[in-house]
């Protein structure tokens, strides 16, 4: 089924000249005509030679990675099955149809390509090693799912799952997001091994590891709020505790042996605990009131199916 017009490839660019003319013809050579690339405001010719490359080229409205996915698949493609990647040359073409297997079977509405399958070396630094590592992990304990490389570019997904997805991220948050989202309303997801390659000579990175990373971590944890409140609010709550009683121990060191009262710190510490006692407490009932919704929602949907 390779080729078929109800797959678009969507490449989201930004100054991607070195690479993305190899990258359009790649696919087109493995079949897939239907190429989009949707610009950002390259000023190295990206556009140009995309399309010289035979790919359908739009410029962005907006800015970020996360804002030119959802534009591209709200106005701009109508195919049923979106192929996601990026254009800098890392992911192989030669892995589509393997992307695409588990949604043709009706097996998941969503395929996340895991990179760390087959790297190659020099693909990716140690330090974005440990970072993906460490948000892969936070993203199993916190939701639940072990989605293996939940940073992944490469992604395949239906065009009528992504619409259910409540995505506001603006730039490289949007993979994480997705696969919040898809944990949260429920849509099936599945992984596959793909290879990840190194980025080629003369070809320059858009990711900034220390600034993107901080941003997907903060939208991890914000995402925490509807999937996980027990975390989110206990988390917060917990370190308000510990900090309140160490604070308490201190001022109680003080005034045992030393003789000094500390009036306003012990207030703090008081504040402390009890803001954190609550929270925690407000973290269990949200996850009650969750866990209840989700049950309703299940049983709704069984009897809907009967």
């Amino acid at each position: 089924m390779t080729g078929s017009p109800e797959v678009c490839v969507l490449l989201p660019t930004m100054n991607e000249a070195a690479t993305i003319a190899e990258v359009v013809r790649d696919y087109r050579e493995h079949g897939f005509e239907n190429v989009l690339v949707i610009d950002g405001g390259s000023t190295d010719g990206t556009r140009d030679l995309a399309a010289d490359a035979g790919a359908r080229v739009v410029e962005q409205s907006g800015e970020g990675k996360g804002q030119a996915v959802r534009e591209a698949v709200s106005k701009h493609i109508e195919a049923e099955f979106v192929l996601l990647a990026d254009a800098d040359a890392t992911y192989e073409a030669a892995d589509a149809e393997a992307m695409l297997k588990p949604i043709r079977s009706g097996r998941a509405e969503h395929v996340i390509g895991d990179r760390f399958a087959d790297m190659k070396p020099g693909a990716m630094t140690r330090l974005n090693r440990i970072g993906n590592r460490i948000v892969n992990w936070a993203f199993a304990r916190i939701h639940g799912t072990n989605c293996r490389d939940i940073l992944s570019g490469y992604r395949a997904f239906t065009r009528e799952s992504f619409e259910r997805l409540h995505l506001t991220a603006e730039g490289f948050g949007i993979e994480t997001e997705m696969a919040v989202e898809c944990v949260k309303h429920g849509v099936p997801v599945a992984v596959v091994d793909i290879t990840y390659r190194p980025r080629p000579e003369g070809s320059d990175t858009n990711l900034r590891p220390i600034r993107d990373g901080g941003i997907i971590f903060l939208e991890l944890y914000r995402k925490a709020k509807t999937n996980n409140p027990l975390f989110y609010f206990g988390s917060v709550g917990l370190t308000a505790t510990l900090l309140g009683a160490l604070v308490a121990v201190y001022v109680l060191y003080e005034w045992v042996a030393r003789g000094v009262g500390h009036e306003i710190l012990a207030l703090v510490s008081a504040a402390g605990i009890l803001l954190g006692i609550q929270l925690l407490m407000f973290g269990v009932l949200a996850d009650m009131i969750l866990t209840l919704h989700r049950e309703g929602a299940d049983g709704y949907d069984r009897r809907g199916s009967e």
